[in-house]
């Protein structure tokens, strides 16, 4: 694989990731009944970014490898993946 490509697809992966980790163990000031003045009521409490951007580059660095191994290695090739259906035959 691709020096480039590997950040690329590593990037994209964590991003992703991160999205999903977010909502995790999250409680908005109105669920904790400790709304500060001034503050929207569905702001989270405490978001623990720090801890859940480990726990994004562990899961997206696992995805990764995973994603390099399917390339190395090629268990399922890119031939076997029906993309798009063979249209010449019906003309």
């Amino acid at each position: 694989m691709d020096p480039i490509a590997g950040i690329a697809i590593y990037f994209i992966l964590w991003w992703v990731t991160l999205f999903a980790v977010l909502p995790w163990g999250v409680r908005s000031q109105h669920e904790a009944d400790n709304v500060t003045p001034g503050t929207e009521r569905g702001a989270p409490l405490a978001p623990a970014l720090w801890k859940k951007a480990l726990v994004t580059t562990f899961i997206a660095g696992v995805l990764w490898l995973f994603v390099a191994w399917l390339y190395l290695y090629q268990p399922i090739s890119f031939d076997d993946i029906p993309f798009m259906p063979d249209l010449s035959a019906e003309y």
